[in-house]
């Protein structure tokens, strides 16, 4: 029997870590040697430079002012650190807090002005949420994904800013509506709130 060929006999047992193991798909659950050395990658890339992006922004304890005014407006919120934290566990939740650290990556990338820093960061951009391979992948349409496709020909720290606008629209018109019914905002809105009146 050749090596490609397989053997009832040696079926993994159920038991194995990874049941739904395959060979015709690139998905996180399939254990072929190809996905592996993709997950090695990916991971290899989470600890590059552009994961410097602390797990949540540095930033003090909002104000109840500060609070309510984020759900005056999706600017305020995103123009707020404590603002940003709070609306990226919600998007955890959700499973899309790629959004968000798409987002925070361009605009770290914007503050960029070495050169070979700006290639490097928007290659690792690509290939975290732009690259269809990429677990991480964010949701552009076809126009967006050309003109980012043309622009890494010779990448500049403006090269996302139309996916990345694109990014922004999408958060702020589907999940800035859930956010502001979360339990998530509602107890920090009563947190903050509560402790005001008490000092």
């Amino acid at each position: 029997m050749s090596r490609h060929e397989t053997s009832p006999t040696t079926v993994q047992p159920a038991s194995n870590h990874r049941p739904n193991a395959c060979c015709f798909c690139w998905c996180c659950c399939c254990s072929c040697s190809w996905n592996e050395d993709r997950e090695r990658a990916w991971r290899a890339s989470r600890e590059t430079k552009l994961e410097t992006i602390p797990n949540c922004e540095a930033c003090t304890k909002p104000t109840p002012e500060e609070v309510q005014g984020w759900a005056q407006s999706f600017d305020k919120l995103m123009k707020s650190p404590a603002g940003r934290n709070v609306f990226r566990e919600f998007l955890r939740t959700e499973y899309s807090e790629e959004n968000m650290l798409f987002w925070l990556a361009c605009e770290e990338l914007k503050t960029e002005c070495n050169k070979h820093t700006i290639d490097e960061k928007a290659r690792m951009i690509y290939e975290d949420y732009i690259s269809i391979l990429s677990p991480k992948e964010v949701s552009l349409d076809s126009r967006v994904r050309e003109v980012i496709n043309r622009k890494m020909q010779e990448p500049s720290s403006h090269t996302f800013d139309d996916a990345q606008l694109q990014i922004y629209t999408l958060m702020h018109r589907d999940s800035y509506p859930r956010f502001l019914n979360s339990a998530i905002y509602k107890s920090l809105l009563q947190s903050v709130s509560h402790s005001s009146s008490e000092s």
